[in-house]
């Protein structure tokens, strides 16, 4: 009993909490937190300019993607790793998110019955200068907004949870990207 209280207070309240988090084990495929599908659009002028961002790297998965000229760039991220598939999110307080980007950008969460266009709910990604941070991104309503050069959703932010068909992140600037986790609060991604 008292190697397993030492043990518990060795590694600490953080790694308790993450393994009652249930993501579990990563996809048989590629995958950064069970999530297989990071996808530079076509969108934009990127490297790579099409396909998937994964690259193996420490013994995982990375998603890399660099953002080329001053015009709008998509990379998108499938939440239940298929195109068909959506999530209910309206229970989950937000996301944990450990990524580098030389400038700043937004991500969109992007519902099924509203999937193309720009016209989105987003909130800002924050430039880390190219280091390596852990972020929390809420789904509280008062941190999402809209920009008007890509014009205001005709659907509320509540209903995007509900129906959340992906995450869409998008930069109009130069800028180098690095994904390492992307950890969704209540939400366990299926492997496909």
């Amino acid at each position: 009993m008292l190697s397993s209280m030492l043990l518990a207070s060795l590694i600490g309240p953080g790694v308790v909490a993450n393994a009652s988090g249930g993501h579990g084990c990563e996809c048989a495929t590629p995958s950064i937190d069970r999530l297989q599908h990071w996808l530079a659009s076509g969108e934009g002028t990127t490297l790579p300019p099409t396909g998937s961002l994964l690259v193996r790297e420490h013994g995982g998965y990375a998603a890399k993607v660099t953002f080329l000229n001053a015009e709008w760039h998509v990379v998108v991220v499938w939440l239940g790793n298929q195109f068909e598939a959506q999530a209910d999110l309206s229970k989950s307080a937000g996301f944990w998110m450990t990524y580098s980007a030389t400038d700043d950008l937004y991500v969109q969460l992007r519902p099924a019955s509203h999937w193309s266009g720009g016209d989105k709910w987003l909130t800002k990604v924050p430039s880390t200068g190219g280091k390596m941070v852990k972020k929390f991104f809420s789904f509280k309503p008062a941190a999402w907004t809209t920009l008007p050069e890509l014009g205001t959703p005709g659907y509320s932010f509540a209903s995007a949870l509900a129906e959340a068909r992906g995450l869409v992140f998008v930069g109009k600037t130069p800028n180098k990207l690095d994904f390492r986790g992307l950890s969704i609060d209540r939400y366990r991604p299926p492997c496909l």
